[in-house]
């Protein structure tokens, strides 16, 4: 694939076949190439549209072994994988992308912090415990001071495996296994950059997007693009992603997310080696969307632009609280009638509260023009259920 894109016999294995594979697919059959996906789902997103389908989990290590044997370059679309599978497999030739290694220092978010304490690269403090009561006790000998935020090492995602402890009232949100405790920032923005670089060492990075959270869900509720922080913070945080991805050696994508303290600091939260949620509105608003660019850096070609077209808002489509079934959407007619709405529905059968079934980026002249119609749209769109718990 170095030397020019010839598909006719080259296979890409996905794993897994979620929402971000079946973007990823989109993108690579523009270019004609062969996709295979390893999921334990059925049912999941991707496999409609890959070349492959191979039931299997992705955590164990039999089933993703044999897996990455039947494909010419292997990549993936979360982090929770069999990592020693993925070791072993590169022992033996096959080609990884993102490389296992970075995979399984990002699996574990206290390798992830070492990471950035030992290069320089601004973060909050933190403290390891191995156990639940070994943070109770820190806080009994007066070491440890409310508030702050524990994080499980491995495991957690989209806000799983966080506890946020403002207060002895919160003592029974501490969660139980080996753990890093971080002082809790005073977030004053949360922000995102996804950088993507080649074997060859080109590093490309995306503008700078704001998030907004909706902290009952502890999921992303919209994004912004571009964002409202000031040129300095900007440059700063595309510096910062530029010379994480190059210290890692990486060829693939990159997003790491920040925080924006009270003081204005630039602090880095964490990160992840995959395409991601924060960068969907690059399809429609971005030269290169980060799909596309994933395939570039892991093919080792030309990375593509990162030049915005339009100012765009991001809003995640979750499932309603109080559905879980067969899903129903309401009001998807009501937003394809306003201009500039673009809507994905990931195909997922069945709706949960909270569940991510879809995203919808709003393009406009202007970034106002499109928040105000993202209000619109959030207000019209509605996942329910046939079945009403």
């Amino acid at each position: 694939m170095e030397k020019g894109i010839e598909t006719s016999n080259f296979k890409l294995g996905i794993i897994t076949g979620g929402q971000l594979g079946k973007m990823l697919i989109q993108e690579a059959s523009k270019w004609s190439i062969d996709t295979a996906v390893l999921d334990n789902d059925e049912e999941c997103p991707a496999r409609a549209i890959a070349t492959h389908y191979v039931k299997g989990s992705h955590l164990d290590f039999d089933a993703v072994y044999q897996f990455g044997k039947t494909v010419d370059l292997l990549t993936f679309e979360i982090e929770s994988i069999n990592v020693e599978a993925l070791k072993k497999l590169k022992s033996e030739g096959v080609n990884i992308q993102p490389d296992p290694y970075i995979l399984e220092l990002i699996q574990d978010k206290g390798l992830q912090k070492q990471f950035y304490s030992q290069n320089g690269i601004p973060t909050s403090d933190y403290t390891f415990y191995e156990t639940d009561t070994a943070i109770q006790e820190a806080i009994q000998k007066g070491e440890l001071h409310f508030p702050f935020v524990q994080k499980l090492r491995k495991g957690g995602y989209d806000g799983r495996g966080v506890a946020v402890v403002n207060g002895p009232d919160d003592l029974n949100k501490i969660l139980s296994g080996a753990s890093l405790v971080e002082h809790k920032v005073e977030i004053f923005k949360e922000i995102s950059v996804i950088v993507a670089r080649n074997k060859d060492g080109q590093v490309m990075c995306y503008p700078v997007v704001e998030m907004v959270f909706d902290h009952k869900a502890n999921l992303v509720d919209k994004l912004v693009c571009p964002s409202t922080i000031t040129d300095d913070q900007s440059e700063k945080a595309l510096r910062i992603a530029s010379e994480i991805i190059t210290l890692m050696d990486m060829q693939g994508l990159l997003a790491v997310e920040f925080f924006i303290d009270s003081k204005g600091e630039v602090l880095v939260n964490e990160m992840a080696p995959r395409t991601h949620n924060s960068g969907h509105h690059s399809i429609e608003s971005i030269v290169t969307s980060q799909f596309e660019q994933h395939l570039r850096a892991i093919l080792n070609l030309p990375l593509g632009s990162t030049q915005q077209m339009m100012p765009a808002v991001m809003v995640n489509v979750l499932g309603a609280e109080g559905y879980e079934g067969p899903v129903l959407y309401e009001g998807i007619r009501e937003c394809m009638a306003i201009d500039g709405v673009n809507i994905h529905l990931y195909g997922k059968k069945i709706t949960k509260p909270y569940r991510k079934m879809g995203h919808v980026t709003i393009v406009s002249d202007s970034i106002e023009s499109a928040l105000e119609k993202a209000e619109i749209v959030q207000k019209l769109i509605c996942v329910k259920s046939w079945k009403k718990n």
